[in-house]
């Protein structure tokens, strides 16, 4: 068999199997990075099944995240936002860096001058 013929089989396979899952598992991060920014999904480690049924859940939790706060007196607490489920290749969000007191008060010398 010559290596073209055996690209060639190898390209038709589907995205599911067994030997196309081996060779995504050994892509460096950035060439997933690279794949993901050129709008190539399916060449990354999940199959375009699971992509989408993990859009599903997320379009879902949504749904369910705004029913939940449209049923919600205006005083009450209200549920923090649903988090999206990983995909490969993404990184999980960074938190939010939370203000402290000693923050505070640094933020409103320099707001009134007090870099000076």
């Amino acid at each position: 068999m010559t290596p073209r013929r055996l690209r060639v089989l190898i390209q038709g396979l589907p995205s599911e199997s067994a030997t196309l899952t081996a060779l995504r598992n050994e892509l460096p991060d950035e060439e997933l990075e690279r794949q993901a920014d050129r709008g190539e999904p399916e060449k990354g480690r999940w199959s375009q099944h699971e992509l989408l049924l993990a859009s599903v859940i997320d379009t879902l939790r949504r749904v369910e995240y705004v029913l939940i706060c449209a049923n919600t007196d205006s005083k009450s607490k209200r549920p923090a936002p649903p988090e999206p489920i990983a995909r490969p290749g993404a990184k999980p969000r960074k938190p939010k860096p939370v203000l402290t007191v000693a923050g505070a008060d640094r933020l409103f010398e320099l707001i009134n001058g007090g870099a000076a």
